[in-house]
C-alpha cells in the first residue's frame, strides 16, 4: 500500500519525539475524559459513576472522536502539537476520526492489542499505533 506520510527518512522531523508526545497526549486526554465523567457523575445524581464502565467509553468516544474531525487532534494532542493524518496525508474527516477511536478503544480494551501498539509506537519507523498501521494513519508532529 503506498501512502502520502511524510517519509521517516528524509522527513524525519514530522516524527521526532512522538513516541513521547503520544503518551502524554494520552495522559492528557484520560485527564479531561476524567473531568468530564466528575462532572456528569454530579449532573446525572451519581448514575455515571455508578455505570462508570459504560460512560466511560460512551465519552472517550464523543471527546476523541469530535475533538479529532474538528482538528485531526484530541486535546491532548494539540498541547503536544502532534496531529493524525490519513495515508493520503490529509487530516482525518469525521467518519475517519469515528473508524480511528473505534479501533483505539478496541485495541485499548485487551491487553495483548494494547501491548502491540505501544511496541509498535515504539519500534516501528512511522511510530504507528495498531489501529494506525491497519488504517494507514499516523501521528506526526503539526506541520508550522
Amino acid at each position: 500500500m503506498t501512502s502520502a506520510l511524510p517519509d521517516p527518512h528524509s522527513q524525519a522531523i514530522f516524527y521526532d519525539g512522538i513516541p513521547l508526545k503520544r503518551l502524554v497526549a494520552w495522559v492528557v486526554d484520560v485527564m479531561v475524559i476524567l473531568l468530564v465523567m466528575v462532572i456528569l457523575g454530579v449532573v446525572t445524581l451519581t448514575i455515571a459513576w455508578w455505570l462508570w464502565p459504560l460512560f466511560w467509553i460512551a465519552t472517550s468516544f464523543l471527546y476523541r472522536s469530535i475533538t479529532i474531525a474538528g482538528a485531526s487532534a484530541t486535546l491532548g494532542m494539540r498541547v503536544m502539537n502532534i496531529e493524525l493524518r490519513n495515508a493520503n496525508g490529509q487530516r482525518l474527516n469525521g467518519g475517519e476520526a469515528m473508524v480511528h477511536t473505534g479501533a483505539y478503544l478496541v485495541s485499548a480494551s485487551f491487553f495483548l492489542p494494547q501491548v502491540l501498539s505501544v511496541g509498535l509506537i515504539a519500534l516501528t519507523e512511522r511510530h504507528q499505533s495498531l489501529p494506525d498501521h491497519l488504517l494507514g494513519t499516523a501521528a506526526i508532529n503539526r506541520p508550522r
